[in-house]
């Protein structure tokens, strides 16, 4: 049986996917280099590695 339409982890995926690229081209456009573009992926990265950190020790007290 083959599927048509995308499930909704397929179509969130999807969405990141365009959104990133979408991004990117806005921040080039608006001047940035890829240096500055990297560490702004990094804060991105360390912000949700902090709010896994966060829950995941409100989960070990609960």
């Amino acid at each position: 049986m083959h599927r048509c339409a995308m499930n909704d982890r397929e179509a969130k995926a999807r969405a990141v996917k365009i959104l990133a690229k979408s991004i990117y081209r806005d921040l080039e456009a608006q001047g940035f280099d890829e240096r500055q573009i990297v560490s702004l992926a990094t804060e991105l990265i360390s912000e949700v590695t902090n709010k896994i950190s966060r829950d995941h020790v409100k989960s070990q007290v609960a």
